[in-house]
């Protein structure tokens, strides 16, 4: 199930893609999944999408002919992982559904012009405009509160990344969870404005991609580690943290591990799993 029932007060996520940079695929990595980021948020049965990676193409294929007629995808920024399920994602490929895509890393401007670089020959075969669904792209300056067309309001954060990527925060029913996915950690750590932002927040999706030693030899690449995120949370009073962008050649064996390390260091932190759903009922 992808919706919650009809009038209950609840915030819900549900991942489709948890790692990053590339897919992972075969038996080694079927734990955890190996689809690029995507998360579906629901806010009763309103639902919101946050980034395009390969892990699109199941929840489209998950939403099948019962998918909303708009859909609202919030990228956080445009790097392939993060768009690469976009031609595949099935509402789009449906003549009565309309998707819009908000990008809010390219200072107001949309990602139109960037999407048809990437989706057109010899790279593609087809623009987005080219295939039966009807696309929107709006651009917004991350920072600034992000307003649907049903008056959803989703706050917004620049994030340390290569060519800037938007973190986000869905309050609902008295809950909150935040996506902090591309970041790369600064000294000193956390910074203020980004422990305001998710403080009070029941979940804090990070990026886990490096492990200590990995980062080491990946300073600017735009990607953190288990132990930053922790960090963030506790600066922060934050009790739960899902580790997200997973890095593609950590297998099971190696994620189980880290797991259980991370479960002692912080009892509310794991490893974001493909298929996972939390759902957060509203306070009373």
């Amino acid at each position: 199930m992808t919706s919650l029932a009809a009038g209950l007060s609840a915030l819900q996520v549900r991942f489709w893609g948890v790692r990053g940079s590339v897919p992972a695929c075969g038996p080694r990595f079927e734990r955890y999944g190996g689809n690029t980021p995507c998360v579906e948020i629901r806010c009763n049965d309103r639902l919101v999408v946050v980034d395009a990676g390969t892990g699109l193409v199941a929840l489209g294929v998950e939403l099948g002919p019962d998918a909303p007629a708009t859909i609202d995808i919030l990228l956080s920024h445009l790097h392939l992982d993060h768009v690469g399920g976009l031609p595949f994602f099935r509402p789009a490929l449906m003549a009565d559904r309309f998707v819009r895509l908000h990008c809010g890393n390219l200072r107001g401007e949309t990602a139109e012009v960037a999407l048809d670089r990437l989706f057109s020959p010899p790279l593609f075969p087809v623009s987005l405009a080219q295939l039966p669904g009807s696309f929107e792209h709006v651009g917004f300056k991350a920072g600034d509160p992000l307003r649907l067309d049903d008056g959803l309001e989703v706050r917004t954060i620049p994030l340390n990344h290569p060519g800037g990527a938007t973190g986000y925060r869905f309050d609902h029913g008295g809950r909150a969870i935040c996506y902090i996915s591309d970041i790369e950690h600064e000294e000193p750590w956390p910074p203020p404005d980004l422990a305001s932002f998710v403080a009070g927040s029941d979940l804090v999706i990070y990026d886990g991609m490096f492990s200590e030693t990995e980062y080491l030899r990946c300073r600017g690449w735009g990607h953190s580690t288990w132990e930053k995120g922790v960090a963030l949370c506790e600066a922060a009073g934050v009790t739960s943290l899902a580790i997200f962008h997973l890095h593609p050649q950590h297998d099971d064996e190696y994620l189980a591990r880290l797991d259980a390390e991370m479960g002692a260091r912080m009892p509310g932190a794991f490893l974001a799993r493909e298929g996972q759903i939390l759902t957060y009922p509203a306070d009373d």
